[in-house]
């Protein structure tokens, strides 16, 4: 009869503690890299992504970034896919040999009633990182912002802190991602 009764309890507990996987269902994610003449933007597609919740508070995600959907939206015509090439190679991403990115939530902090700091794990073109970011939470629908630095990946191409001597040919190396998210 004991045995029954802390079978019972246990099972009440984790009914009333139990953690919830919410896969996105719809997600905008959009890139933002920076030159020393301007900037470009553009879009990719998530492969897949879920958040995990305890009692409604956020306690980890995992995300996958398909990185061969990477696209140029501030130019058109010939000037678009070269951009979108070359981003796609080894200059930059090499998709044909890391043709995902993803991201692991590691730890939260709640800021306030709807935001989070977090602290995650970013692999990009097979090198992971540590990287902090903000998590704001409405309801169903969330927004992530990312700074990311592109050097830490191996991400070389026109950046400072590789190459001297680059002048007005010279591309940051913090690039930004905005997501949109809904599960």
């Amino acid at each position: 009869m004991k045995r029954i009764a802390v079978i019972i309890v246990a099972l009440t507990t984790f009914a009333f503690t139990s953690e919830s996987e919410k896969p996105i269902k719809n997600s905008k994610i959009t890139w933002k890299g920076y030159k020393v003449t301007g900037s470009h933007e553009g879009t990719l597609n998530l492969k897949s992504g879920v958040f995990e919740f305890e009692n409604d508070r956020l306690i980890g995600g995992e995300f996958t970034i398909d990185m061969t959907s990477i696209s140029n939206t501030d130019l058109d015509g010939e000037y678009k896919q070269k951009l979108e090439g070359h981003l796609k190679s080894d200059d930059f991403f090499g998709v044909t040999k890391f043709p995902e990115a993803s991201l692991s939530i590691t730890k939260l902090t709640e800021a306030s009633k709807n935001s989070y700091n977090a602290k995650g794990n970013i692999t990009i073109k097979g090198n992971t990182n540590s990287i902090d970011f903000t998590i704001s939470i409405y309801g169903n629908k969330a927004s992530v912002i990312l700074k990311i630095d592109r050097s830490k990946f191996d991400v070389r191409y026109g950046s400072p802190s590789f190459f001297n001597n680059l002048k007005d040919k010279a591309i940051y190396d913090e690039f930004d991602i905005i997501a949109d998210l809904e599960f």
